[in-house]
């Protein structure tokens, strides 16, 4: 199935914006969803909508087997070692924030070390700001490279054997970085820290084995995979879990209640208090039935091949700078248009149907490292071809006329 075939699975994408045919060009936010995603959660509404595992109707039987079986689907897409391992959350934020106050808060202490990076979203960074803060303990950066990418030597300086956690990003969504995780949890795991990735942007673009990767936690969102919002996932190495407190307390998750004195249910339930996102449950298995369809060796080599078009067409556009390194880059590309604000860039394109992002993509330390306040950013995936680039790079040029005086 060719990229062209895919696109006409998405409903969305067959519109006009502006009086032009749309291309979407900002699926680093979130992607689109294709039909079966869409039937999937209307089925569920229609045919089983039940609270789930309270009920012995079969509404609600129906209802806990299509969330259960959602859990099963996304152990298997990571190679996890079993569903138990796998906590439903509204996605990457609500999983790092859950081991950020549960299990770093548990385990560190003055003078212990949290190690992240400056390349980290704010969704990876300010949790672990938070948990320096409550616990004493120091948090450390990761220096980075003049083309953003970290070296394994500075890893080893950084990481020391007061060092309690490492949260590291496994595909930037500025830079296009792809960080080596796996020889990151390495280091950490010989000085006896553990790691959590970050992996909003490299789980719906790549293949990913947590146990190969030997991470303690991994952190991910559907939405950004051809799921629906509001549902994402923690994995986490079971005798983590199992010694984790939760953090939200309600319905669901108890075992035993008494006026003064509760216990928790077993791993992951004691984590998902309350009614969970059943019908986002729902739609991220059929998202992972639809990648998995395709098969995310495939979809990584498109965007390889798609990013790498980009970047030979983006290069010819004068007075046009791109950030992040010349090779290794996930599909995204992050640019600015000489002296023209990106907020500017990205109306002049909406107006000619071309969706990029313009802003500090939630990285503000980033950006100012960069030494900008914002980029612009076209972010590619399955859906997207070569004349999506042919026709940003055109609306580039329409910009550059535009705003001749700006852009030297």
């Amino acid at each position: 199935m060719n990229a062209k075939e895919i696109r006409d699975l998405f409903p969305i994408l067959h519109q006009e914006v502006n009086g032009h045919p749309l291309v979407y060009l900002d699926s680093a936010a979130s992607s689109q969803k294709p039909v079966q995603v869409l039937d999937a959660v209307r089925d569920y509404y229609m045919q089983d909508n039940a609270n789930v595992h309270r009920g012995v109707h079969t509404l609600g039987a129906r209802a806990t087997d299509d969330y259960e079986g959602a859990r099963e689907k996304v152990a298997r897409f990571l190679n996890a070692e079993s569903p138990e391992q796998i906590i439903f959350t509204r996605g990457t934020t609500t999983a790092i924030n859950l081991v950020a106050a549960s299990y770093a808060r548990s385990v560190c202490g003055d003078g212990d070390e949290i190690v992240i990076t400056p390349l980290e979203h704010h969704s990876n960074l300010i949790p672990w700001q938070q948990a320096a803060k409550a616990t004493g303990a120091t948090l450390k950066y990761i220096p980075l490279q003049p083309d953003g990418t970290i070296t394994l030597e500075d890893v080893e300086n950084t990481i020391t054997d007061r060092t309690k956690m490492v949260a590291v990003t496994y595909v930037s969504n500025v830079m296009a970085v792809v960080n080596p995780v796996k020889q990151i949890a390495e280091i950490a795991h010989r000085h006896g820290a553990k790691i959590l990735v970050d992996g909003a942007q490299s789980t719906p673009h790549q293949k990913v084995d947590v146990q190969d990767l030997n991470c303690d936690f991994y952190a991910f969102s559907g939405h950004k995979m051809c799921g629906p919002t509001g549902i994402g996932a923690l994995y986490g190495k079971k005798e983590l879990l199992e010694k984790m407190e939760p953090v939200e307390f309600g319905g669901e998750m108890i075992d035993h209640i008494g006026l003064y004195e509760s216990t928790w249910k077993e791993i992951p339930y004691r984590f998902e208090g309350g009614t969970p996102i059943i019908a986002g449950a729902v739609g991220l298995g059929a998202a992972i039935d639809f990648l998995s369809q395709i098969g995310m060796d495939e979809i990584e080599r498109h965007e390889k091949e798609i990013v790498g078009y980009a970047m030979d067409r983006l290069s010819q556009v004068d007075g046009l700078t791109i950030y992040g390194p010349q090779k290794n880059r996930s599909g995204l590309v992050t640019f600015n248009l000489g002296d023209v604000h990106p907020h500017d860039v990205a109306t002049v394109l909406d107006s000619q149907g071309v969706a990029v992002r313009a802003g500090h993509h939630c990285c503000q330390p980033l950006m100012r490292w960069l030494n900008v306040t914002a980029t612009a950013r076209a972010s590619f995936y399955l859906y997207n071809t070569e004349e999506d680039v042919d026709r940003l790079v055109a609306a580039l040029l329409q910009t550059k006329e535009y705003f001749g005086h700006a852009i030297g």
